[in-house]
């Protein structure tokens, strides 16, 4: 009997995905022994958008957090999502910062750290991935999935055969987008299987409708872990239910290792905090419906969000049509790049100022500059000659791994930033997010000065 194991979500990606990342420490604190005992494989808790999200909204240190973390869950695997040599930014850092980065993500408690590409471009992933199988923890390789004439079921086996050689512990289909459909699914956990003998993980998102199906397909061919929420975070642009999810693989035959009452316990942990974000209109119902959308113009729930809130501040929600229909046309420009973060941003922005200024790339963001220029990885296709030379002029295009021109920056910064930095994490967050870990230093300090001027009051009260 083949055994599916359970990775959840709602730590990371199904608050991200409902609530951008506004599900501060102390919400789940309570949930997270509860958590621990219910047989999850991992427990993805931190990357992504967290700790940018601790830092600019909560408040909270995002390492103390994690630390928290791992001291409830001592039993389950803990598990991050890392941006490759973006970390957990939207530009590339040196390879020093890199290897501190993970050092101190596995130091800290970290287990598991998925390691993704937005291009797909392997160069970008190497230094994280051999930091972190040094640091002893497990690289989790992520194929950022997408569709284009360029990206086929081939490519993707040759890439995984190419992750594997890297150390790979598993190898894991990132459908950011919840395209991928049951019997692409199917084929593409087959080929993988085919050509590397390593553990499949399918990450998809319930945006379209196909996730439940997507996953029961790859399954069948062999996926041996799956990204699931618990079900009142579930559903809509975060990922399937749980327990639905480990109800039916359990009538079909498979082991399942998760406690049904555990999972109980901890949706009822968390119905509350879903009724409260409702109630605030931080969780927007919309976001938790289907949207087929996605099958049409290969838009993630995220980018589509974006690209709403971008034409409402403008006054030009009119334009949300058109700038749809150009959004797939800056992709194919641009090479077929994925529509994951920071891609994601780059062709949504484009494609509207295209719209707005009403002639194609007359206005050229600056990040698609630096993406024709090299500086993100190498395009998956070629990019359109005409974008090439409007955005570089007579400039040359890097064909190196950019990284490779980047100084050495760690020990610069932390001499810099003196007695502001208590320790190298609080360096680390400044050089990933400079002015938001500027301004929590400085309210993190005053916090702690309040603090002491009380206990000083408190002291003489009682002498």
């Amino acid at each position: 009997m083949k055994k599916v194991h359970f990775t959840e979500t709602v730590l990371r990606d199904a608050n991200q995905s409902l609530i951008a990342t506004r599900l501060p420490y102390d919400k789940f604190e309570g949930a997270l022994e509860t958590i621990n005992k219910a047989g999850y494989y991992s427990a993805e808790c931190w990357g992504g958008a967290t700790f940018d999200s601790c830092l600019r909204y909560l408040g909270e240190d995002p390492w103390e957090r994690l630390r928290k973390i791992k001291a409830k869950m001592p039993d389950t695997k803990l598990q991050m999502l890392l941006r490759g040599q973006n970390l957990l930014g939207y530009k590339h850092y040196p390879d020093d910062v890199v290897r501190k980065f993970v050092e101190h993500a596995v130091t800290n408690g970290m287990d598991i750290i998925r390691i993704f590409d937005a291009l797909n471009d392997l160069r970008n992933i190497e230094v994280a991935v051999d930091e972190t199988i040094k640091r002893g923890a497990m690289a989790s390789i992520a194929i950022s999935y997408t569709q284009s004439p360029v990206h086929t079921m081939e490519k993707f086996a040759q890439m995984a055969k190419d992750m594997q050689k890297m150390g790979a512990g598993s190898i894991c289909i990132k459908d950011m987008a919840g395209v991928m459909s049951p019997a692409e699914a199917h084929d593409l956990v087959s080929a993988i299987k085919d050509s590397v003998d390593l553990p499949v993980v399918l990450h998809t998102h319930c945006t379209t409708g196909l996730a439940f199906m997507t996953i029961l397909k790859a399954v069948e061919a062999g996926a041996d872990i799956i990204d699931t929420a618990i079900s009142c975070f579930s559903g809509g642009t975060s990922q399937p239910a749980t327990e639905t999810l480990a109800y039916a693989l359990k009538q079909l035959g498979y082991e399942v290792d998760l406690d049904e009452k555990v999972l109980k316990e901890i949706n009822d942990y968390f119905k509350p905090i879903r009724d409260e974000f409702l109630a605030t209109g931080t969780l927007d119902p919309k976001v938790m419906a289907t949207d087929t959308q996605a099958l049409n113009y290969k838009i993630p729930g995220g980018m589509l969000s974006n690209l709403i809130s971008q034409l409402k501040a403008q006054n030009a929600i009119d334009k949300l049509e058109e700038v749809l229909l150009e959004t797939p046309r800056v992709r194919e420009d641009l090479g077929y790049p994925p529509l994951v973060t920071p891609m994601s941003q780059m062709v949504g922005v484009q494609a509207a100022t295209n719209v707005l200024v009403g002639e194609r790339y007359k206005n050229i963001g600056k990040e698609v500059k630096a993406y024709c220029r090299g500086e993100y990885g190498k395009a998956p296709g070629e990019i359109n000659a005409d974008l090439m030379k409007k955005a570089l002029g007579d400039e040359t295009p890097v064909t190196c791994r950019y990284a490779d021109l980047l100084e050495p920056e760690f020990d610069k910064v932390k001499a810099t930033l003196g007695d502001v930095a208590k320790n190298d994490e609080d360096v680390l967050s400044y050089i990933a997010f400079p002015q938001v870990a500027e301004k929590f230093f400085a309210e993190r300090k005053e916090k702690e000065e309040r603090k002491a001027t009380y206990t000083i009051e408190i002291m003489e009260d009682n002498d």
